[in-house]
């Protein structure tokens, strides 16, 4: 595996994946070196064989504070604008979530700010813990949103929701993001690292070709009429039909017990 800067990567004997921003001195805010390093563990986790669920955290106090507006480009010659522009920088972040096909859960331990709202919103599944926050906040820099917010917030919560929530900046406490479908769950403080294992761990349980059809369809459901949609399930149930998993299912059922999916 890779040495990412600023972040901790390590796999569970589940195939969990755990994909941890490292600044937490900075609230694990977005520096060049940390971009870049979480979209190469991004697509590392897409490629591995032995990855079954990828889950995305803060060190410390924080998920992600967004921009690191105090520290300069590391790149020669580049202005903020330059390396925000196009997909090189925590575009291709959201991207690399998407084009993911198992499944990816943001792990919401604390703020997650700007462009780390917009990972979190990419992610398949945000689980958050009680005291949390999420913000797009962009306005309140004088800034309009990247990161996918702008996509990801109205599909979420809808037009107008989302554009009260873009337009004054605010926050967003763990209660609303329950009550308006931005977080499954959520989950006590001090229960936090302990829930989110064991979430991951039932979720790698899963069969992986028949969770990655169902995220495939997931993606585009916004983007297809209903027809398309129908059409696109039966092609995917018929390929889940073909596969060991479905046989195995179908024993372990028969014989009351815990089936064991092996991709295949």
């Amino acid at each position: 595996m890779a040495d990412y800067r600023h972040l901790i990567v390590d796999t569970s004997p589940a195939g969990v994946r755990t994909i941890t921003l490292d600044r937490p001195d900075r609230l694990n805010a977005v520096n060049d070196a940390l971009a870049f390093s979480v979209g190469d563990a991004l697509a590392d986790a897409a490629s591995a064989d032995a990855v079954r669920v990828v889950v995305i955290t803060g060190a410390g106090r924080a998920f992600c504070a967004g921009l690191d507006l105090t520290e300069p480009p590391e790149l020669p010659h580049a202005t903020r604008a330059d390396r925000l522009d196009p997909y090189a920088w925590v575009g291709t972040w959201v991207q690399r979530v998407v084009a993911c096909e198992k499944p990816v859960t943001a792990a919401v331990n604390g703020p997650a700010a700007g462009a780390g709202f917009g990972l979190a919103l990419a992610c398949d599944i945000r689980l958050v813990a009680q005291s949390a926050r999420l913000t797009a906040g962009y306005v309140r820099r004088g800034l309009s949103p990247d990161a996918g917010v702008s996509y990801f917030l109205p599909r979420h919560v809808g037009l107008a929701r989302a554009a009260d929530i873009l337009l004054t900046g605010r926050d967003i406490d763990s209660a609303e993001a329950l009550a308006i479908g931005l977080a499954a769950t959520i989950i006590p403080d001090a229960d936090f690292p302990h829930a989110v294992a064991a979430y991951a761990a039932r979720l790698a349980l899963g069969a992986p070709i028949a969770q990655a059809l169902t995220k495939r369809m997931l993606v585009q459901t916004f983007d297809r009429p209903l027809d398309a949609a129908l059409r696109d399930e039966l092609t995917q149930i018929k390929v889940c039909f073909s596969t060991a998993d479905v046989g195995e299912a179908i024993d372990a059922f028969r014989e009351k017990r815990t089936p064991t999916f092996k991709g295949r």
